[in-house]
């Protein structure tokens, strides 16, 4: 895990419920020692990331507090919502479509683009099509609604049957591919559950363990459509995984919270 994903990871899970949405830079500096990351590269981190807008920071006494801000608020709103919900309910066997027109100039955000399409569950139909058999149009839209020199037509649409649709999710997402990564995914962690489940790990275990956890399953929501169940190949273990991340994710939280507390309790009493 790089410094930089177990700091928003931090944030999204523990600061932003536990610390009201700010934390003192020792207390960050104590949480990410259990990740052998040392107290210079936590600085040159959080340096970095509040220049780039991700959070504020102010001074209290000798000490630097950094804060959530609208940018990183919203971050982990839409971060959390993708990896952890899951479409309820049938399909409407329409699909939505995305074709877009960006500069040859612009690469780097006809890169952005592709990588939000990603992130909502859009698949590359063409090479500059892209579709999802959900309805996040509108989220596409708001995007990157100030973008001007980005040409967007939002369709939705039906194919000939279900036929036609399996193999237009075929040609869009290797499915295959990902299901045998849910799969060693399963093996991965299926083992480790009755230790969740019985509570033998200390706190520090469990939030190193927890962090681990998410930063392996966060990964998926980029290359899942969360497709229907009419779309997804025989044997499909997406479903599986996705439960056993929520029941270990939410058997870690006691103890990892608690540990996070006593981290930052020990802080600010030494303050």
């Amino acid at each position: 895990m790089k410094p930089r994903s177990i700091v928003f990871d931090l944030f999204g899970d523990y600061v932003r419920y536990q610390g009201d949405g700010e934390i003192r830079l020792r207390a960050l500096t104590a949480l990410l020692d259990c990740f052998d990351v040392g107290e210079s590269t936590v600085r040159v981190v959080m340096g970095r990331l509040r220049k780039e807008g991700w959070f504020d920071s102010r001074r209290e006494g000798r000490e630097t507090v950094y804060a959530l801000n609208d940018k990183s608020w919203r971050l982990l709103d839409e971060g959390r919502a993708r990896i952890f919900e899951r479409f309820e309910g049938p399909w409407d066997r329409r699909w939505r479509m995305v074709i877009y027109s960006v500069p040859e100039t612009d690469r780097a955000l006809r890169e952005e683009l592709r990588k939000e399409l990603s992130w909502l569950g859009f698949g590359p139909l063409a090479a500059s099509t892209w579709i999802s058999p959900r309805d996040r149009l509108q989220e596409v839209e708001e995007h990157f609604a100030d973008q001007t020199s980005i040409r967007m037509d939002l369709l939705s649409c039906e194919s000939s049957g279900l036929a036609q649709d399996r193999q237009m999710a075929a040609r869009c997402w290797d499915l295959d591919a990902l299901n045998a990564d849910y799969q060693a995914l399963l093996r991965q962690y299926r083992p480790r559950m009755s230790g969740y489940r019985d509570g033998r790990l200390s706190p520090r275990e469990a939030l190193v363990e927890r962090m681990q956890l998410t930063h392996d399953y966060r990964l998926f929501p980029f290359r899942d459509p969360d497709l229907p169940e009419e779309l997804v190949p025989a044997g499909w273990r997406g479903r599986q995984a996705h439960e056993l991340f929520l029941e270990a994710h939410d058997r870690l939280k006691g103890p990892a919270e608690q540990y996070f507390r006593e981290v930052v309790g020990d802080v600010k009493r030494v303050a």
